[in-house]
């Protein structure tokens, strides 16, 4: 674009005549304009309006205004005519110029929807009388090319391979573009056989338009999985230079595979038995292999499969280790898998029915791939120790559960089960108690006995049953049946007890209300009845032992004295028995009279008790015939 006080100058030079001096200024003015610049220029863009302004002052005298422009060989062409005086406007039929064209009033020159064509040197004309004045313009017009787009993209890109990747095509550009490929956002430079572009520009004839197309040819390596490639067009508008950019495009990178893997697929991080088990082959190629070998352990050949293979309700024996390959044989890996066990063995198991006070032995046996943690659990409560029965008791009765848990493998638990029933013939105790009124007594029978024993109370003699009887919860074998009499007379009850075994039956006196009597506590602890228990015992051993020393003094007194006696006539054997003679067993005389004595004092007992009494008279009778015939035998 011209600067202003250069045009000055030349509008100067041009309104005089042509004198010699004409050439000095027409030197001048070209030593003032810069190089290739010294024309003014209009800037359009292709399909807008050029506008140029006629930059001449309008003269005085000025007869019409025209424009022309410049063929390539410098002929004129006019194409606008505009009359000063008579205001009309006139267009030159230019066929490429025919209802484009708009002439102002101020001689400013139009053209409509610009075209590449209109890319020329016009020249705007200032007539009067004795002059002409020029003005030229250059105009300049500019085309911004579509978006690059890649075209003809390949499939897929392999590796050690150099092939086409694609065509980056930029269309309607004016003038022409320039186009650039990258890779992530670097540009490409050209390599030999590893790098190869190609840029054609073609115009069209009608428009005068370019298009370039710019094809890649690249040799990609694995590290160009996920790369981006993308292109750009360069390309000078009216303000400057500008790029516009493509669409970035991912290839598929086909490459081999250069290691094999394999996995354990389960949804828990250990195996146990009944489980099941995936393994999955992979390889690390694009694409991955399909196919593979896998080797199974106690099998000599590979298994042809997909990329996985399936083993279902594996068990103990699946130990192992396991390998997959390429069909090639030529890569290999393995992995060891551990299918985790767990056995248990209780003896004895299920229901099992003793007798009270036998043995049992009782196991249980654990195997397992791992240590496990065993436990004993009875009626749902866990033990402290493992079971073990030198003489079985009601209370040891129950459901027993061992229990054995892999505690680093989730889900693998065994349990079996002992119901463990103790059979036992009733056994029964009975006692009696004065209650605190003085108005009656309660009698408790104390009944043990698995299964549970039914109880029945009688009187014996009248053989009539109570049926108003207090039963407490049977608990371990163990429970009690209690009535409460009130006797006018001496009674004797019996309890009954009866189950699937046996029947057994105990009676106990009881006295009149009126008549006092040993009240025996009702029920002791198992604790304290063992203590008694054992107290007997030892009262009993030691009864026992001087009963024993008693007869060993007694045999060996008799000996002594049967040893010492001196010898009798058969005179003072057989002395006459007649009234005078004296008494030779005044003691057992007066044993008689006692035993008549004691007979008669006796009369107002009950019934049990003079029982007791002929008990006692009997062994009277006996004492004295005993000793009749041991003065006999002395004789």
């Amino acid at each position: 674009m011209m600067e202003p006080s250069t045009a000055a100058a030349c509008a100067s030079c041009r309104r005089h005549p042509l004198p010699p001096s004409l050439l000095l200024c027409l030197l001048l003015v070209a030593l003032c304009l810069p190089p290739a610049l010294g024309l003014y220029t209009v800037n359009a863009v292709y399909g807008d309006t050029i506008t140029m302004p006629c930059r001449l002052e309008v003269p005085d005298g000025l007869l019409f205004g025209k424009w022309k422009y410049e063929m390539p060989n410098g002929s004129p062409v006019f194409i606008a005519f505009r009359s000063s005086t008579k205001k009309n406007v006139q267009y030159d039929d230019v066929p490429e110029y025919k209802d484009r064209l708009i002439l102002s009033e101020n001689y400013t020159l139009s053209i409509k929807n610009a075209r590449i064509s209109d890319e020329k040197r016009f020249v705007c004309m200032l007539v009067t009388e004795d002059d002409v004045s020029e003005e030229p313009t250059i105009v300049k017009v500019f085309k911004q090319p579509s978006q690059p787009e890649i075209l003809h993209q390949a499939d897929f890109l392999e590796t050690e391979k150099l092939q086409m990747l694609g065509e980056c095509v930029a269309r309607d550009s004016y003038p022409e573009g320039n186009v650039t490929w990258y890779k992530n956002g670097r540009v490409l430079q050209p390599v030999e056989e590893a790098v190869v572009i190609n840029l054609q520009k073609i115009v069209d004839r009608s428009t005068g338009l370019f298009t370039m197309t710019s094809s890649l040819q690249y040799m990609p390596t694995k590290k160009d999985a996920n790369a981006k490639f993308s292109c750009t067009v360069t390309y000078y508008g009216p303000s400057g230079q500008k790029t516009i950019h493509s669409e970035p495009i991912v290839f598929d990178v086909h490459y081999p595979t250069e290691k094999v893997t394999i996995k354990v697929l389960s949804q828990s991080s250990t195996i146990k038995e009944g489980d099941n088990i995936t393994l999955k082959c992979s390889g690390n190629g694009n694409p991955p292999p399909q196919e593979f070998l896998f080797y199974i352990p106690g099998e000599a050949e590979g298994i042809r499969s997909s990329d996985t293979y399936v083993m279902t309700d594996v068990r103990r024996n699946a130990t192992g280790e396991y390998k997959c390959s390429l069909l090639d044989k030529t890569m290999m890996d393995s992995t060891t898998i551990t299918v985790h066990y767990l056995d248990l063995q209780l003896t004895p198991s299920g229901e099992v029915t003793k007798q009270i006070g036998e043995e049992l032995r009782v196991s249980c046996t654990i195997s397992s791939s791992r240590n496990a943690t065993v436990f004993w659990i009875k009626d749902n409560m866990r033990m402290q120790t493992s079971p073990s029965f030198s003489s079985l008791q009601y209370q040891d009765a129950g459901n027993y559960i061992c229990e054995t848990t892999l505690q680093e493998v989730e889900g693998l638990k065994k349990r079996k089960t002992l119901k463990l029933i103790v059979e036992g013939k009733p056994q029964i105790k009975m006692t009696k108690k004065t209650n605190t009124n003085k108005m009656s007594k309660t009698i408790v029978c104390h009944v043990e006995g698995f299964p549970k024993p039914a109880v029945q109370w009688t009187v014996t003699g009248s053989g009539s049953i109570i049926n108003k009887t207090e039963e407490t919860k049977y608990v371990n074998g163990k429970f009690s049946s209690k009535i409460v009499i009130a006797p006018e007379e001496n009674v004797t009850l019996t309890c009954i007890a009866e189950n699937e075994l046996e029947r057994t039956v105990t009676s106990l006196n009881v006295s009149a209300i009126s008549i006092p009597e040993y009240d025996e506590p009702e029920d002791r602890s198992d604790d304290s009845s063992e203590k008694v228990n054992d107290q007997a015992k030892l009262i009993v051993g030691i009864v026992v032992g001087l009963l024993l020393a008693a007869l060993v003094a007694g045999v060996v007194y008799w000996l002594y004295v049967k040893k010492s006696k001196p010898t009798v006539s058969s005179d003072s054997l057989n002395p006459p028995l007649n009234s005078n003679s004296p008494n030779l067993y005044p003691q057992s005389d007066a044993k008689g009279k006692s035993e008549k004595a004691a007979a008669q004092n006796f009369p107002s007992l009950p019934r049990t008790a003079s029982k007791h009494v002929d008990k006692d008279l009997g062994n009277i009778e006996e004492n004295k015939k005993l000793e009749e015939n041991n003065h006999k035998s002395e004789t």
